[in-house]
Order: C-alpha cells, then sequence, then structure tokens
C-alpha cells in the first residue's frame, strides 16, 4: 500500500480529503460572483484560445504512424520483390503487421518515444537501428513457426527498407516538433498561482530545462504590489486568485502550478477550494520545498519537482476513447430510434402551435454555454427558455403530447444530434440550463461545488440518472444528492461505468415518479 505524501505536517490525500469533505459539508449560500476579468488579463487569454496538442497525444500518434509505416513498407517490398508462394500473401501480412509491433514495443523499451528523442534523432539513431534489428529477427522467428518465411534476399531488402523508413521517418518527425514546438502547438500552457520570489524561482528553474514544453501565460495573485510585484521574471501579473477562475475558462489552460511554501496549508487549501472546480491539473511546485519524497510521489516538467494535487479528467487518450464511444452508440441509436423521432415530431407538431424543437442555453463543459435540444413539450406561448421556473407535477405550461414525452424521456433524443457535434457526451452530468435555480436561488448558491460538474461534458445520460435522481430539482436536498452523484462519476469514469450506466439507462426510466 502506498503511504501518503507527506512532508514538514503537508499531507496532500490529506488536502484532497479535506477539499472533499468541505463541499461535501457545503450547504447554503455565501457564494459570491466571480470577479470581472480585467480587461488586459482578458486580452491574454483569447491569445490562448486555441487548442494544443499534449505530448502524450502527439506520442500515441507517432506510435500509430510508425507502425503503419514499417508494416506499408514491409507489404510493398514483399510485393516489389517477391514474396513466394502466393496462397501464403495472409500470413506475410500478418508477420509483417506483427514485426512492425515488435518494432514499437522495442523503440518504447529504449526510451526513443521521449520528447527530447523525438526532437534530436540523431542522438539515438544507433538505438532506433538496434530496437528495428531486435523486431526483424522477432519477425522473421514468427514466420519460421508459421512456415510463411521470405526469400533471402526480400528478407535483407525488407530490413533496410524498413530502417530507412524508420529513420527517415524520425527526421522528418523532428522537423515537424521543432516547428510546432515553435508555433505554440505543442505545448502545456500553466499559469503560476502566487508571485514573489517563489514564483520567480519556479519561472527560472522551468526556463533552464532543456526541452520545456510549458508556456507560462501569466501570475495571478492576491497581494499588493509590495509583496507580490507586477511583473516576475518578465512574466506579468494578470489579477488575483478570483480573477484566475474566469481567465482559465476563457484560455485553454492545462495547468495551474501553485508557486508557495508547502507548510502554508491553509493557504493552499483555500486556493484548491477556488481552484478544482477547473478542468485542469493542479500542481504544487516542490523544487524549492526541499522536500524528499519518494520518485513516484512526483511528476516533473524536466527535472523540476511538482506535487500532484488534483489531476484533469479525461485527459489525453481517455478523451478520444470517450468521443469514439459516444460518436458509436449515438450512430446506433440515431439507426435504431429514427421511425420513434419522427413520431415524436408528427406528435408535436399536430398537437400544438409551433415549432417541433425547444433550443435551451445550458452550461456545458468548462462552463461555456451550449444550445441543447429537445423535443418541444410546452405550449410554445408558455415556454420557459431560463427554466427558472422548474417544471411541476400537473403543470399546465406541458401538452398532453409532451406530458407522455417528458415521462418516458424520448423529449431528451433530439439531443443524440448534440452529442454528434461534440457539445454533449452520451453519458456525464446532465447539462442544467444557464438560470435554472431551485426555489430563489441558483444551485451554485446551494452547492458551491456545482462548477465542479462542468470539468467533463455533459450528458444525455448520467450516473445520477440511474440512480433515481431526475426530473425535478425542488430542494436543496436534491441538487446536493445529484451533485455528489456526478462528482463521484467524474472522479470514478471509465468506459465500463460509460457502458453500465447505458445498459442500465432505458430500465432506470421505468421509474417515472419524478418525471414531469
Amino acid at each position: 500500500m502506498t503511504e501518503p505524501v507527506k512532508q514538514d505536517g503537508f499531507d496532500v490525500e490529506a488536502l484532497r480529503r479535506k477539499v472533499s469533505d468541505f463541499y461535501d459539508r457545503s450547504s447554503t449560500g455565501g457564494t459570491d460572483a466571480p470577479p470581472e476579468l480585467n480587461a488586459f488579463a482578458r486580452q491574454i487569454a483569447e491569445q490562448f484560445r486555441d487548442e494544443t496538442t499534449s505530448p502524450a497525444m502527439l506520442i500515441g500518434k507517432i506510435r500509430l504512424l510508425e507502425w503503419a509505416l514499417l508494416t506499408v513498407s514491409g507489404l510493398a517490398v514483399a510485393l516489389l520483390v517477391g514474396y513466394g508462394d502466393a496462397a501464403g500473401f495472409l500470413w506475410h501480412l500478418l508477420t509483417i503487421g506483427f514485426g512492425a509491433g515488435f518494432s514499437v514495443l522495442f523503440l518504447q523499451i529504449a526510451d526513443a518515444y521521449q520528447i527530447p528523442s523525438l526532437r534530436a534523432p540523431h542522438r539515438i539513431t544507433l538505438r532506433l537501428g538496434m530496437a528495428w534489428i531486435s523486431a526483424f529477427l522477432l519477425q522473421n522467428l514468427l514466420a519460421f513457426l508459421l512456415d510463411s518465411r521470405l526469400p533471402l534476399g526480400t528478407s535483407l531488402v525488407s530490413l533496410l527498407v524498413g530502417g530507412l523508413v524508420l529513420i527517415g521517418a524520425r527526421y522528418l518527425m523532428a522537423f515537424g516538433i521543432r516547428n510546432w514546438s515553435r508555433n505554440g502547438i505543442m505545448e502545456r500552457r500553466a499559469v503560476i498561482v502566487g508571485g514573489g520570489q517563489p514564483a520567480k524561482d519556479l519561472v527560472r528553474a522551468l526556463e533552464q530545462q532543456p526541452d520545456n514544453d510549458i508556456r507560462i501565460c501569466g501570475i495571478f495573485d492576491d497581494r499588493g504590489n509590495a509583496r507580490s510585484p507586477d511583473v516576475v521574471a518578465g512574466y506579468p501579473k494578470l489579477g488575483t486568485f478570483g480573477e484566475l477562475v474566469e481567465f482559465a475558462r476563457l484560455a485553454r489552460i492545462d495547468m495551474l502550478i501553485i508557486a508557495l511554501p508547502a507548510t502554508a496549508e491553509q493557504r493552499i487549501l483555500q486556493l484548491v477550494k477556488k481552484l478544482w472546480v477547473l478542468p485542469v491539473d493542479i500542481r504544487l511546485a516542490a523544487h524549492a520545498q526541499q522536500l524528499r519524497f519518494r520518485p513516484r510521489a512526483y511528476s516533473h516538467v524536466g527535472s523540476v519537482p511538482m506535487l500532484d494535487i488534483f489531476d484533469k479528467p479525461l485527459r489525453d487518450w481517455d478523451s478520444v476513447a470517450k468521443r469514439l464511444f459516444d460518436l458509436t452508440f449515438s450512430i446506433l441509436a440515431l439507426t435504431v430510434a429514427w421511425p420513434v423521432m419522427i413520431a415524436c415530431a408528427i406528435a408535436v407538431k399536430a398537437t400544438s402551435k409551433g415549432p417541433v424543437f425547444f433550443v435551451q442555453k445550458r452550461h456545458g463543459f468548462n462552463n461555456e454555454v451550449i444550445d441543447v435540444l429537445k423535443f418541444r413539450s410546452m405550449y410554445t406561448e408558455l415556454s420557459d427558455p431560463t427554466a427558472k421556473k422548474a417544471v411541476t407535477k400537473n403543470d399546465p405550461r406541458v401538452t398532453p403530447v409532451g406530458r407522455f414525452l417528458r415521462k418516458s424521456s424520448l423529449d431528451e433524443l433530439p439531443q443524440l444530434f448534440n452529442v454528434l457535434r461534440g457539445e454533449l457526451s452520451l453519458v456525464g452530468p446532465r447539462p442544467h440550463a444557464v438560470h435554472a435555480q431551485t426555489g430563489e436561488r441558483k444551485y451554485v448558491d446551494v452547492v458551491e461545488s456545482y462548477f465542479a460538474r462542468h470539468r467533463v461534458k455533459p450528458g444525455v445520460t448520467g450516473w445520477a440518472q440511474i440512480n433515481g435522481l431526475r426530473g425535478e430539482l425542488d430542494s436543496d436536498e436534491k441538487i446536493r444528492a445529484r451533485t455528489a452523484y456526478d462528482l463521484h462519476y467524474i472522479e470514478n469514469w471509465s468506459l465500463w461505468l460509460d457502458l453500465k450506466i447505458l445498459v442500465l439507462t432505458p430500465i432506470r426510466l421505468l421509474n417515472t415518479e419524478n418525471a414531469y
């Protein structure tokens, strides 16, 4: 069992628990609106609106590319030079594919997929060659066992061509990576939280890294100029901690690095309470802390150690897997449900005046406002796009057809188009209307951790919904319970959990007790 990361009274796991406990206990009021972002910080944020490619995503794509190049080159040699008996072609294709896979595996073992190695292939040419030769020998052993050996001449040509393709591709990729780094396409964007000398020391340490992919976007600190100057190591102080939340929602930020002493636990805790609602990595700089944890307690930026406080949910290839899951099952659902959707549209149009679809502005990923589609279930003249007044039992605003659609959740089917557009996920926290509230208070005034639900894309269905929390949110207890289920889903996400929720959704929809 892993021991807690603790030194000089600072415990990362305890900090996480304290934040969670704080929000579990939070109930009412006291949540002030975040301060408006100053004009200068807003201007800087606009410069970082474009998406970037993370190193993990880039390395994964390079692995796939090299496997494909080696497979195609081996196949081309076999076809052009000769591969013996035509009946054994499929066996040759199989062994070539496995050989390319072995090559990727040996390159990984040789640390050839690190960013410094990708930037400078001349430093690892020998390792590239040894990995390819080892994979080629293993490929030929497999071919021998399958009795699908290529002629000796074809094998030697394949060895030479594969090596040239691999090394040539590495030099081309190195040129691309250097170019992408200069253009900001491949970088991790970070904000320094805290100013003064600790922030200055951190910036200097990051800048000394030879293969640094961190782009510092600015510094935020609550202290005045006497203790925290307006410019630290050449980077401007953009605002206060309160403004940082809005800045990180406007800009595409990957990481928040807290430049405070680890002994200042209470101040760090207060910071994390504000910042954990953001879909970013939160790190505590440990380079100047004189802490001596085991190596696996740290993550590193170059050789600069960081303590991991919170990780961005659904990062890198997890987000790709979830997107593929969404596309696959939403297309399948539309293929099956289109007759039902046409019948619903005809029923809505034939029984009341107005459009078939109702479009409502709701909170999406990272608090972005999205237009969510539904079949219209209310009389047009009585509809409430703001959702300030929740639908109640026997609500006179709901049409007879709309009442059936809402109870059966068929009114939600058009949201499959939102999934295809990438605004929603099939599974996730349900999106609420921008001005939705319980009684006279907005949800965030009831549960302070409410916006932490938006660290992932909202979903058509979710963990809360299959656990009976669907329909009207008419009490503090209901919104707190739904938020707790949503946060549990985010922290424990997996494709298997998504599949479980998707399978259980039609069964749990039979319970229409709270659906009006």
